[in-house]
């Protein structure tokens, strides 16, 4: 029963994080607030992946003797791989837009989308 609750709250704050994501990035005009929204949706879809690999009371996915011979579920590892690829990924990608807002503030002195829509070059 505690297990099923786990993986419950495990799926709804992964929901959580991306809808908060979503709408930070749809809804805001601000272009920090949109890389930062992006962001917040990469962590919600690392611990969706994460949670869908999870295995009540599994083992880690290390063979060792005593692993083998016993019949206990293990965790899927290629999930949790994945994640740490993109955590890397994702951090990369955040920075670079991060890079992209600092140089238009630099030079259009705004970061909000509607005036520098308006700008002439």
């Amino acid at each position: 029963m505690m297990n099923e609750f786990l993986t419950i709250s495990f799926y709804g704050t992964a929901i959580a994080l991306i809808l908060i994501g979503l709408y930070a990035a749809l809804a805001k005009k601000n272009l920090l607030k949109i890389v930062i929204g992006l962001s917040i949706v990469d962590s919600g879809l690392h611990l969706l992946f994460v949670a869908i690999g999870y295995i009540n009371n599994g083992t880690a996915p290390i063979f060792s003797p005593e692993v083998l011979g016993s019949a206990q579920p293990m965790v899927d590892p290629v999930p949790q791989a994945l994640v740490l690829t993109a955590i890397v990924i994702g951090f990369a990608v955040t920075a670079v837009a991060l890079s992209l807002v600092i140089r238009l503030y630099r030079h259009h002195n705004t970061a909000a989308i509607d005036e520098i829509k308006n700008l002439k070059w």
